[in-house]
């Protein structure tokens, strides 16, 4: 797992980005913990409307990006050679978390956010390594699905989150869904929190969540006890 992450994204409209400055990722960056590069890809464009989509060859539906204003603002990225760059797409393989510690292996990640009917299919040819997708659903463009994987791969990375544990201990860490938890008041419009965490007993503490995590998972994603087992 890198100690610092570097992610250059591509995209058409940069103000979407905004958000990566608050919370915990504008904590991040501000720790230099991880850097966030934004470039637009208009600024590559040599038509002179910086235009960056086209029709597509044999007809169709709905414009596509073209070729030239991607490469050439990938190219333009320093190590962009060695970096694992990513096409957001809802033909790429369904994130899950092991795809996301999987990314923490890389110090850097390109991601390049289509839009329109998607990308010319040489760029992916030439330049991409993998193509990832969010769901099994079709958004305006990958602006979205690359904030979800910056946020999702950023709580890895040492530093980022004030207790590193907390990690293993979410939904999908362990194979099950995360167990109910409570705070204060003890009692909430006359629900209680369950006896056994306040017990001061960790081993019947670890022993409930446990059997609680397998409850929650059998009754909401039994897909994952399958495959688990």
């Amino acid at each position: 797992m890198t100690s610092k992450m570097r992610i250059d994204i591509l995209t058409l409209f940069p103000e979407m980005f905004d958000a990566l400055k608050s919370s915990l990722i504008g904590k991040a960056q501000d720790k230099n913990l991880l850097e966030i590069n934004i470039i637009n890809i208009r600024d590559f464009s040599k038509d002179k409307h910086k235009k960056c989509d086209d029709y597509t060859f044999g007809g169709g539906n709905g414009m596509l990006m073209t070729p030239q204003p991607i490469y050439d603002a990938m190219t333009s990225i320093e190590g962009y050679k060695t970096a694992h760059k990513i096409y957001l797409s809802p033909r790429g393989k369904v994130f899950n978390q092991k795809m996301v510690k999987g990314l923490t292996d890389f110090d850097h990640l390109i991601l390049l956010c289509g839009h329109y009917e998607g990308v010319d299919e040489r760029v992916i040819e030439l330049l991409i390594d993998e193509e990832i997708s969010i769901g099994d659903f079709v958004l305006t463009g990958g602006e979205l699905p690359a904030m979800v994987v910056i946020d999702a791969v950023s709580r890895y990375l040492p530093g980022v989150l004030g207790n590193s544990a907390s990690v293993e201990e979410e939904s999908f860490s362990n194979g099950l869904l995360e167990y109910p938890q409570y705070t204060r008041p003890a009692e909430f419009m006359g629900l209680k929190v369950p006896e056994v965490l306040i017990s001061g007993d960790h081993a019947k503490v670890r022993a409930w969540r446990e059997e609680q995590a397998r409850a929650v998972t059998k009754k909401r994603r039994p897909d994952i006890l399958k495959k688990r087992t």
